[in-house]
């Protein structure tokens, strides 16, 4: 009967082991859904920086040397 009851432990020690790690699957996964939302839209946020850069570069004086290339004032 001692085996029975061990054996009864153990099943009880695994569900709950198994109902721990389903709920930290479940958790992660959310975690994970939500950094890949917010990936997404950093992502979007940059490709519009990137956009609104080059409008800029485009719209400027073209006859201008490109920003960075400027000479410094002592020359």
């Amino acid at each position: 009967m001692a085996d029975l009851d061990k054996l009864a432990g153990d099943l009880v020690e695994l569900q709950s082991q198994v109902a721990f790690q389903e709920d930290m699957m479940s958790s992660l996964n959310e975690a994970l859904t939500e950094q890949q939302r917010e990936v997404l839209l950093l992502r979007r946020q940059v490709e519009l920086l990137k956009q609104r850069l080059e409008e800029q570069a485009l719209s400027s004086d073209p006859a201008a040397p490109p920003a960075g290339h400027e000479r410094p004032p002592h020359y």
